[in-house]
């Protein structure tokens, strides 16, 4: 009779565990999933934005050699590549060499506010240099993301709401953020890199010396 007691004891321990497990990893499945549906919508926000700021980009690059043309200098190393993907550009401007990708959102990921409603976002990155030189012998997503974060110039965060505004966070000006409705963000986050690294120049190298702005 005891070992009856036993069993009946044990059987609603265990059905309480169970009940509270699943309670719990319930929670977790519903706080995932609003973060998987938010992922998917950021990133069909970010891609579209992408494929706009390369419509951009083209222009930038036609209208400079226009402008360059006229002053009678060679256009050649004037130009835009993307990969078949349609998730890296890069554009160079005679000296100047500048990409941008969309391959730093492989998993879903918010934008820190300090009033602690962090905002889940997709991400485009503008970088210095040749995406495709940058990132030889890279061999997993952590590695890929040290060396963007290393030759960051800007970056552009797009929420999953295609009726809230773009966040656009340059480097060397880590406490400003500029707001761009999705609209117009892809032509002003091309411009304003654009504008940065074009509108600067390089040192003759001395000690830490390399680069400036204007």
């Amino acid at each position: 009779m005891l070992n009856n007691y036993e069993n009946f004891d044990n059987s609603e321990t265990s059905a309480r565990k169970s009940s509270l497990i699943q309670e719990r990893v319930n929670l977790v499945s519903t706080h995932m999933y609003k973060q998987f549906l938010d992922y998917q919508h950021a990133t069909v926000n970010s891609n579209e934005i992408f494929l706009r700021m390369i419509d951009n980009l083209q222009v930038v690059a036609e209208t400079l050699k226009q402008s360059f043309s006229s002053r009678g200098i060679t256009t050649q190393n004037i130009y835009v590549d993307t990969d078949a993907g349609r998730s890296i550009a890069i554009i160079n401007i005679l000296w100047h060499k500048m990409s941008f990708t969309t391959r730093c959102n492989f998993q879903p990921q918010a934008l820190y506010r300090e009033d602690g409603k962090h905002l889940f976002s997709g991400r485009i990155m503008a970088i210095k240099g040749n995406y495709n030189e940058i990132m030889k012998g890279v061999a997993d997503h952590d590695e890929e993301m040290v060396r963007l974060l290393d030759n960051e110039i800007a970056s552009l965060f797009i929420p999953a709401e295609q009726n809230q505004n773009c966040i656009l966070k340059i480097r060397h000006l880590p406490n400003r953020e500029f707001y761009l409705n999705q609209l117009d963000a892809p032509r002003e986050f091309v411009l304003k890199v654009v504008e940065t690294i074009c509108g600067g120049g390089f040192y003759h190298e001395e000690g830490a010396r390399k680069s400036f702005n204007i």
